[in-house]
């Protein structure tokens, strides 16, 4: 009996605490859609190959000693060229 009124009151306890819920961003729509749930699933899979496969080839493979065993050119810049827009002069 007493072991009943101890979980009764233990039960009462936690529904009449209040309790805040919050989550980490807005949820809408398009976090249901199923893809997205399969994403989910699948993009931890693909994080981990990037940092424990790839990253190490390409640390390799772009050696300055290797590169040229390897084909492997540095990446050149999107900007490298570019050059600022200069309006034209005031009329």
């Amino acid at each position: 009996m007493k072991r009943l009124l101890l979980v009764l009151g233990l039960a009462i306890g936690f529904l009449a605490a209040p309790m805040t819920v919050g989550a980490h961003d807005a949820y809408d729509d398009s976090q249901s859609h199923p893809l997205r749930l399969a994403a989910y699933a699948v993009y931890p899979v693909g994080f981990a190959a990037e940092w424990l496969v790839m990253r190490p080839i390409h640390f390799v493979v772009s050696h300055p000693r290797l590169e040229r065993i390897f084909g492997h050119v540095p990446h050149e810049s999107p900007f490298d060229n570019y050059e600022a827009y200069q309006p034209p002069g005031e009329y």
